[in-house]
C-alpha cells in the first residue's frame, strides 16, 4: 500500500496547496481512494467525501448519471465513469470529482473482461473517461484502480 499512500501524500499535498478540493465516487474500489486520501494528514483540507455507487441505482439516484447511458453502454465504459465523477462533484460540491467504476472479477461484466477499469476526472469545465486495463486477483485490480486513480487525481491537480 505504500505506493498508494505515496501517490496520496501528493495528491493531498498539491491540493491544499492549489485550495482545491476533491471528491470521489466509486464503484469497484468502493471506497478505497476516499479511504486512502483521509489516511494521509491534512486530507480534511481537500476531501468533500465520497460516494460509494455499487449499483447502478445509486449510480442514478447520487451522482445523476443518466439511466440511458447505463442501460446502452453498461456501467464499465468512459462516458458513465466521467458522469459518476462529475456528480460527485457537483452533488458533494467540489472542485474536482474522481471516479472508478470496472470489473474486478473474477466473471466478466456487462460484456467488459475482468481487468478492464475506467477513471473519471470532472472539473468546471467538463469530464474525461480514461480505459485502464489491469490484470491479476479481485485485490490486485481494486488496488491497481485506486492507485491509477490517484495519478489521475495528481495529474489534474497538477495541470
Amino acid at each position: 500500500m505504500s505506493n498508494l499512500h505515496h501517490l496520496a501524500g501528493e495528491a493531498v499535498r498539491v491540493a491544499l496547496g492549489k485550495g482545491r478540493t476533491v471528491a470521489t465516487a466509486e464503484s469497484l474500489t468502493a471506497g478505497m481512494v476516499s479511504a486512502v486520501l483521509a489516511d494521509t494528514p491534512g486530507a480534511s483540507g481537500m476531501l468533500q467525501g465520497g460516494v460509494v455507487a455499487y449499483q447502478n441505482s445509486v449510480k442514478v439516484g447520487v451522482l445523476a448519471v443518466p439511466a440511458e447511458l447505463l442501460a446502452t453502454a453498461g456501467s464499465v465504459d468512459a462516458e458513465v465513469a466521467a458522469a459518476m465523477a462529475s456528480g460527485a462533484r457537483v452533488a458533494l460540491g467540489a472542485d474536482i470529482g474522481v471516479a472508478t467504476t470496472g470489473v474486478a472479477g473474477p466473471q466478466p461484466h456487462d460484456g467488459k473482461a475482468v481487468g478492464t477499469v475506467y477513471i473519471g476526472i470532472a472539473n468546471a469545465a467538463g469530464a474525461t473517461g480514461y480505459l485502464h486495463t489491469f490484470t491479476g486477483g479481485r485485490a490486485e485490480i481494486r488496488g491497481q484502480a485506486c492507485a491509477a486513480a490517484l495519478e489521475r487525481l495528481l495529474t489534474e491537480l497538477s495541470a
